[in-house]
């Protein structure tokens, strides 16, 4: 095995006992970002210098004795979280040369824990699509087959993961912006609880749902990112002081899940899911069942009005948070503007791309004097029915189970000349998020050669419950051993 397909749970072992080092294991990441990045392309930009000389404090580190499993441990971070002095773009025009003053608490965290960050990595501009498409800078491409998109917005880290460019990364999810891209790459993506991790330092997209988390090559793995960025931030007030459990060791010995309840909604496996996915998590289904666990049929009536209720609430918070940018503080200035108007209109107008305008657009007529009541807060009312629903089902089961997308990766253009299709494939993403629940997605086959994953949304602040079930069954199966071929053949 290279010392880059090693998960943080294996290299952390290697690098305690001495037999690598974090430079050994930096070099050998950087090695396959440069043998794969340019037919993938996850990374927007590649702090080699920076990573080198952070690998070799890390060593220094360990030989002074300090203990922590991601000490020394390379990863990438999606480009909408600020990392000091390093080129932070949101994949925009209007951002594409600025320097970020300061770290996000999380990035400032993984530091602490001695991880060594590598690079930037491609999303949907502003976070604003579920395919990476939708980036300033261009697609990226899945591993698994380089036709398709690895879902989005962080489909960058997802690919980066996947072809073993990285040990771990970090994305943000709104809606399933980590979850569909885990899935669509066959790699593991966490939407915490919101509240868990601090929103500081994110480039916001909506403030209310907009949560990072961690993409990785095992359940385990996942936990041990948690545990290191979750806690409490004097500059974010939405981060919640709720005890962090030590979730890698709660799950270590775990071979069974005997007296577990997991519940399976009919909105869920209707006629809006690719035929051969349904088989899929059916086969997932039964072999949870084996492993112990009692399956409970629920009902979940207010699942259809999630996409409506998603998609008044997340434009209108987007059109808030864009608004700061104009291009006269900071940002894409444009320099042949005649008048003040000019300015704004030609910085915004060239600066944004077409999917950041529209959600714009639709966020402004929402929140407009004549609409606000129709829209906006009747859409707040249903979001609260909808967390209720979720909740009230959740005090009888330990999770809920669905598939993470209704169908694998699609082809690259696919669904550029119909985004309605795509958003409404989202009744499957965002009732978890709109409720601010964690959900995790884990990979649990394959149709057409293309990884599938099923999603499990836990209680809130119940992240150890998903790990707890993610990992039995991920340790009863080898879909986390299989790689995409372009990871062997390039």
């Amino acid at each position: 095995m290279n010392l880059n397909e090693l998960t943080i749970r294996q290299a952390s072992i290697k690098l305690q006992k001495g037999e690598i080092s974090s430079l050994d294991l930096t070099k050998a990441c950087l090695a396959q970002v440069k043998k794969l990045d340019d037919k993938i392309h996850a990374c927007l930009l590649v702090c080699e210098k920076e990573a080198l000389v952070d690998a070799q404090k890390a060593d220094e580190r360990i030989r002074n004795g300090e203990k922590n499993l991601l000490l020394g441990i390379p990863f990438v971070v999606k480009d909408n979280i600020m990392t000091k002095g390093i080129r932070t773009t949101a994949a925009s025009r209007m951002l594409s040369n600025y320097i970020a003053p300061f770290d996000a608490t999380i990035i400032k965290n993984l530091k602490k824990a001695g991880a060594v960050l590598m690079g930037k990595t491609n999303l949907d501009e502003f976070a604003h699509g579920a395919s990476t498409e939708n980036s300033a800078f261009g697609p990226t491409h899945n591993p698994w087959d380089l036709e398709r998109v690895p879902g989005g917005s962080s489909g960058g880290s997802a690919a980066a993961v996947a072809a073993d460019m990285c040990i771990f990364a970090i994305g943000t999810d709104t809606g399933c912006s980590v979850r569909q891209p885990a899935s669509f790459c066959g790699v593991v993506g966490l939407k915490p609880t919101y509240g868990r991790a601090s929103r500081y330092g994110l480039i916001s997209m909506t403030s209310s749902t907009d949560v990072p988390g961690p993409i990785t090559k095992t359940v385990e793995d996942t936990a041990i990112v948690l545990e290191n960025i979750a806690g409490t931030c004097k500059n974010d007030a939405t981060a919640v002081d709720v005890k962090i459990d030590n979730y890698a060791e709660q799950i270590q010995n775990k071979d069974n899940l005997k007296g577990l309840k997991i519940g399976i909604a009919k909105q869920y496996l209707g006629e809006n899911i690719d035929s051969d996915v349904k088989k899929t998590i059916q086969t997932a289904i039964d072999d949870l069942i084996k492993l112990g666990v009692e399956i409970k049929d629920i009902d979940l009536p207010h699942t259809k009005y999630a996409v409506p209720v998603y998609y008044v609430i997340t434009p209108s918070e987007i059109s808030s948070n864009l608004a700061r940018f104009d291009g006269i503080r900071y940002g894409y200035n444009y320099p042949k503007a005649e008048n003040l108007q000019d300015v704004y209109k030609k910085n915004r107008g060239k600066g944004f791309g077409s999917e950041a305008k529209r959600r714009i657009m639709i966020g402004t007529y929402v929140l407009s004097a004549g609409y606000y009541d129709a829209y906006y807060l009747r859409a707040q009312k249903v979001r609260t029915k909808i967390k209720e629903e979720l909740d009230n089902e959740l005090e009888n089961l330990d999770c809920i189970l669905t598939p993470t997308s209704p169908h694998v990766a699609f082809k690259i253009g696919e669904q550029n000349k119909d985004p309605l299709k795509m958003y409404l494939e989202d009744i499957f993403y965002s009732p978890a998020s709109l409720a601010g629940l964690p959900a995790i997605s884990v990979p649990c086959g394959f149709v057409n050669k293309m990884p599938v994953g099923m999603q499990l949304i836990g209680k809130r602040f119940d992240e150890g419950k998903l790990f707890e079930i993610g990992s039995v069954y991920e340790k009863s199966m080898d879909w986390d051993k299989r790689k995409p071929l372009i990871t062997y053949n390039a």
